[in-house]
């Protein structure tokens, strides 16, 4: 349900490479014709255009080979993030707003990707898709027709034959003439090296993707300035969307505390005097007063209690996110069923499992108070990404209510997506007119090493 779940998940070893071979045949396939269509396209524009550039129109035809360039690219980056390949992002962030039509007719002139684009289009992607291509056949061809000559040689007109592959490597490999019948030992040796063919074909066809992969990512993907210039923005972004979730949360607080308990404790001082005149004057209403006071000392603390969760709960702190995520589902007015698969390796740092909690405390607040939900669902795991030294947490609450629920600015989820941005992550909510409702958090952390524990001595005189 993330956006990691478009590629195919990767997987280690020999047999990895056999899961992911079908689509990287498809791709290495289909790749040079769809270069070479780009490349007739491309080609057939320019011409166009300086055909009819005495006529100004042939300006447009220009400027549509940069788009047209584009598309071709695009199409390519696509297809290698379907082979399971990592994503590569499109050099051109997107659009705030609308261009204009000059910028639009006449930006492309002046941007060096698009020159890379037509590049690719004109010169590269032909040649290195002819390439690929022609291996691709050649292996399968031979790695198929090997392994099957056995079979089909039968139906072939091999009467009268003296010549043989066989006999001409047998004398370069060992130097001796073969004494054996050529047909079967021929049929033996295209067994053997269809075989060998078949067995290395996922080898030959991650190597010839990532030959695409390294062509893309140097000429299709982002400048390394620019990944710098976009990592800053959005991090800049980030750090914005937290001081501004952690300053609605202490204005929050403040409030919450000045109408609750702040209101209690006056009122608790009021009831304290009102006792101490009562003893001097009537000790039989004293009682009566000090009771009501105790009342609102207990009822101050239960609400002091309760906005004490909105900081880290010793159990939090203590036992970790798992235990504290249990007692939140304990503490649900509605029944919660747990799903918890969080490693004890996981070593995830103290403000994620934090604003986890929070994040869990919120959703499942949400759930109970305005889904009317009879029964929720809490799911939290973390996984690796799929590049990179990152995990990702995965927080999911689900309840069986009336649904509808969205962000609007000024609401509690609306605060809250502004806190799992804060956190580089992404808050998705689905929830349809009727239900039920899916909300989650997907939050990347990097995993904190292990604390070093020193070696016991191995005895009481090695403590001496």
């Amino acid at each position: 349900m993330s956006d990691h779940d478009t590629a195919p998940r990767q997987r280690r070893g020999y047999f990895g490479l056999w899961a992911g071979m079908p689509r990287e045949l498809v791709f290495l396939l289909i790749a040079m014709p769809i270069a070479w269509v780009g490349f007739s396209v491309v080609v057939g524009l320019i011409s166009t255009g300086f055909g009819l550039l005495v006529l100004v129109v042939g300006v447009l035809f220009l400027t549509a080979t940069f788009y047209v360039a584009r598309g071709f690219g695009w199409t390519e980056l696509r297809l290698l993030h379907w082979t399971g390949r990592p994503e590569i992002r499109s050099p051109w962030p997107p659009a705030s707003s609308t261009p204009t039509f000059w910028r639009g007719a006449f930006g492309p002139f002046i941007d060096g990707h698009y020159w890379l684009y037509v590049l690719h289009v004109l010169v590269v992607a032909p040649i290195v898709s002819l390439f690929t291509f022609i291996v691709t056949v050649v292996w399968v061809s031979i790695g198929l027709g090997g392994a099957t000559y056995w079979f089909w040689e039968r139906w072939l007109p091999l009467d009268g034959q003296n010549v043989w592959t066989i006999e001409y490597v047998w004398e370069f490999v060992f130097a001796v003439p073969l004494t054996a019948d050529p047909r079967q030992a021929e049929a033996v040796f295209f067994l053997v090296l269809g075989l060998i063919f078949l067995v290395t074909l996922p080898l030959i066809t991650r190597g010839l993707t990532l030959i695409h992969q390294g062509v893309a990512l140097g000429m299709l993907g982002p400048w390394r300035s620019q990944a710098l210039e976009r990592e800053v923005q959005q991090l800049s972004a980030s750090r914005g969307a937290a001081v501004q979730a952690e300053d609605r949360s202490l204005r929050r607080l403040e409030r919450d505390i000045h109408d609750g308990p702040q209101q209690r404790l006056v009122r608790l001082q009021m009831d304290l005097a009102a006792a101490e005149r009562a003893i001097a004057r009537d000790p039989e209403v004293a009682p009566q007063v000090l009771g009501e006071a105790r009342e609102q000392a207990r009822e101050a603390l239960d609400e002091l209690r309760a906005l004490s969760r909105g900081f880290a709960p010793p159990i939090l702190q203590d036992r970790g996110l798992a235990a504290g995520l249990a007692s939140l589902a304990a503490r649900s007015p509605v029944p919660v069923e747990e799903h918890l698969a969080l490693p004890e390796d996981a070593q995830i740092p103290a403000e994620i499992e934090r604003n986890a909690y929070f994040i869990a405390a919120e959703l499942l607040t949400n759930a109970a108070k305005h889904a009317s939900a009879r029964a929720i669902g809490l799911h939290c795991s973390v996984r690796r990404a799929p590049v990179g030294g990152e995990s990702w947490l995965d927080l999911w609450v689900i309840d069986d209510g009336a649904g509808g629920a969205m962000t609007l600015p000024g609401h509690g989820l609306s605060g809250l997506e502004e806190r799992v941005r804060g956190l580089r992550g992404i808050l998705r909510i689905d929830s349809p007119a009727g239900g039920p409702t899916t909300a989650g958090a997907h939050i990347p952390f990097v995993q904190q090493a292990a604390p070093a524990v020193p070696p016991e001595p191995e005895d009481a005189a090695a403590v001496s």
